[in-house]
């Protein structure tokens, strides 16, 4: 079987416009203090692919336009609805009242394995991605209705906030898919 990589204009992509009026997953992203510009616009370039409907930009989070951010979001920065709010328990309680099921990505007592994690069709989402160093926020935590976590083997304590982003945007994506 041949595999020819498909050329840019073979892929069918919308345009920058019919992603504003497109449907839209029925998820938020919070980033609680996240540190790296590069993080920060991958984050965009993955909600972008899977259609989320905003990203919660809080506390030292840089916003768009950045050119370091640019670098790797490509553009997603300016299709990806965001906000910003200065902190990231504000942006947890208001998605909590507009109707959000809010889960902080931490490893905490209680949390739920993501495979695990059941969401229901015609529900609306939320999840907190915190610092590099220091993860999400105790005071997050507490305000979310509870914790994912990604399953991990090795010896590492954690995983990079963007891959973090990309493994539970798409495993989230998956259960909720329009």
């Amino acid at each position: 079987m041949e595999h020819r990589k498909l050329k840019i204009t073979e892929l069918n992509r919308i345009s920058a416009e019919e992603f504003k009026e497109a449907e839209k997953l029925p998820l938020a992203v919070v980033l609680d203090n996240v540190r790296s510009l590069h993080n920060i616009g991958s984050v965009f370039r993955t909600s972008d692919a899977f259609r989320v409907e905003c990203i919660y930009l809080c506390g030292i989070t840089a916003t768009p336009p950045h050119p370091e951010m640019h670098k790797t979001a490509l553009g997603a920065e300016f299709t990806v609805d965001w906000k910003y709010v200065d902190n990231a328990v504000e942006a947890v309680d208001n998605l909590r009242r507009e109707g959000y099921t809010v889960y902080s990505v931490e490893q905490a007592e209680g949390s739920t394995m993501l495979e695990e994690l059941v969401l229901e069709q015609g529900k609306k989402y939320a999840v907190v991605l915190g610092n590099e160093v220091k993860g999400v926020q105790q005071e997050v935590i507490d305000h979310s209705d509870g914790c994912i976590e990604i399953p991990q083997y090795g010896t590492k304590h954690s995983l990079n906030v963007s891959v973090t982003a990309g493994i539970v945007i798409w495993d989230l994506f998956k259960k909720l898919r329009f």
